[in-house]
């Protein structure tokens, strides 16, 4: 099946968009990787509003993203925090691709606004694509896109025409 024919439904890349390509997700996600975990920080530092980020902390939370844990400061009602399960820290790479295509891009003269370190030694982190086998791709040109297991069929619309095709 050539991917022209196949049904962009159940693709991972749009069900992922789902969940992070809403407004504000990834920066809620940024906060928290870089170490905010209290709702009132979150909201603060990013200047969302508290409706938006009580549902896109609840949609992260229902997606396995995100993990509430109680906190209570003395003389405080119990509160919750949020922290990165290991699918939430599984993201992190797709976070550091848009760092890094922005650092390149977008970044005015006096550089990035933050970097990113490994702490086992100082260096600077990068992002890089490789295979099962560890082979480091240099290019997209290396990939070859193919069915996946999943893949389904495209169906012929009531009309008798064939849906749009993504060029993703």
């Amino acid at each position: 099946m050539d991917w022209r024919e196949q049904d962009p439904e159940n693709c991972s890349i749009g069900l992922t968009l789902e969940m992070v390509g809403k407004p504000w997700v990834l920066l809620v996600l940024r906060e928290v990787f870089r170490g905010l975990h209290r709702f009132d920080e979150i909201a603060q530092h990013i200047g969302i509003s508290p409706a938006v980020l009580t549902r896109d902390l609840r949609m992260l939370v229902d997606a396995g993203v995100l993990e509430r844990r109680p906190y209570q400061e003395p003389g405080q009602r119990p509160r919750t925090e949020y922290w990165l399960t290991p699918a939430g820290k599984e993201l992190f790479p797709v976070l550091s691709a848009l760092k890094a295509w922005g650092d390149t891009h977008l970044s005015g003269p006096a550089g990035p606004a933050t970097i990113h370190r490994h702490r086992g030694c100082g260096g600077l982190t990068t992002v890089a694509l490789s295979c099962e086998h560890g082979h480091l791709l240099e290019s997209v040109d290396e990939i070859d896109v193919q069915p996946g297991p999943g893949a389904i069929p495209l169906r012929m619309g009531d009309d008798g025409l064939e849906p749009p095709t993504s060029s993703v």
